[in-house]
Protein backbone atom coordinates (compact mmCIF):
# COMPACT_ATOMS: atom_id res chain seq x y z
CA UNK A 1 0.00 0.00 0.00
CA UNK A 2 1.38 3.38 -1.02
CA UNK A 3 1.56 6.10 1.65
CA UNK A 4 -0.76 9.03 1.16
CA UNK A 5 0.74 12.20 -0.30
CA UNK A 6 1.63 14.94 2.14
CA UNK A 7 -1.03 17.42 0.85
CA UNK A 8 -3.79 14.85 1.46
CA UNK A 9 -2.54 14.19 4.99
CA UNK A 10 -2.35 17.95 5.58
CA UNK A 11 -5.95 18.52 4.49
CA UNK A 12 -7.20 15.67 6.67
CA UNK A 13 -5.17 17.00 9.60
CA UNK A 14 -6.59 20.49 9.18
CA UNK A 15 -10.12 19.09 9.14
CA UNK A 16 -9.49 17.13 12.32
CA UNK A 17 -7.93 20.21 13.92
CA UNK A 18 -10.89 22.44 13.09
CA UNK A 19 -13.29 19.78 14.41
CA UNK A 20 -11.39 19.40 17.70
CA UNK A 21 -11.15 23.19 18.10
CA UNK A 22 -14.91 23.56 17.58
CA UNK A 23 -15.71 20.74 20.01
CA UNK A 24 -13.36 22.15 22.65
CA UNK A 25 -15.02 25.55 22.28
CA UNK A 26 -18.28 24.05 23.56
CA UNK A 27 -16.78 23.31 26.97
CA UNK A 28 -17.06 25.84 29.75
CA UNK A 29 -14.26 27.96 31.17
CA UNK A 30 -11.45 27.08 31.96
CA UNK A 31 -11.73 23.69 30.27
CA UNK A 32 -12.04 25.03 26.74
CA UNK A 33 -8.79 27.01 27.04
CA UNK A 34 -6.99 24.10 28.67
CA UNK A 35 -8.07 21.58 26.02
CA UNK A 36 -7.17 23.95 23.18
CA UNK A 37 -3.77 24.51 24.81
CA UNK A 38 -3.22 20.75 24.98
CA UNK A 39 -4.15 20.50 21.29
CA UNK A 40 -1.44 23.07 20.48
CA UNK A 41 1.12 21.13 22.54
CA UNK A 42 0.16 17.84 20.86
CA UNK A 43 0.36 19.44 17.41
CA UNK A 44 3.77 20.89 18.20
CA UNK A 45 5.09 17.56 19.47
CA UNK A 46 3.70 15.72 16.43
CA UNK A 47 5.33 18.23 14.09
CA UNK A 48 8.64 17.93 15.94
CA UNK A 49 8.77 14.13 15.73
CA UNK A 50 7.33 13.87 12.22
CA UNK A 51 9.77 16.35 10.70
CA UNK A 52 13.11 14.79 11.55
CA UNK A 53 15.60 16.40 9.22
CA UNK A 54 13.45 19.42 8.36
CA UNK A 55 14.63 22.03 10.82
CA UNK A 56 12.08 24.76 10.02
CA UNK A 57 9.16 22.42 10.71
CA UNK A 58 10.79 21.37 13.98
CA UNK A 59 11.12 25.04 14.95
CA UNK A 60 7.46 25.57 14.07
CA UNK A 61 6.55 22.54 16.20
CA UNK A 62 8.56 23.90 19.13
CA UNK A 63 6.83 27.28 18.79
CA UNK A 64 3.39 25.64 18.72
CA UNK A 65 4.19 23.55 21.81
CA UNK A 66 5.57 26.59 23.63
CA UNK A 67 2.44 28.61 22.75
CA UNK A 68 0.27 25.81 24.12
CA UNK A 69 2.18 25.73 27.41
CA UNK A 70 2.09 29.54 27.74
CA UNK A 71 -1.62 29.61 26.93
CA UNK A 72 -2.32 26.91 29.53
CA UNK A 73 -0.32 28.78 32.18
CA UNK A 74 -2.15 32.05 31.46
CA UNK A 75 -5.36 30.44 32.73
CA UNK A 76 -4.03 30.69 36.26
CA UNK A 77 -3.01 34.35 36.13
Amino acid sequence: MKPWPRPVISIIGMGIGFLLYALAGRLGDPWDTLIISLIFVALGMAAWFYATGERWIQVLGALLAAWGVIRALLIFL
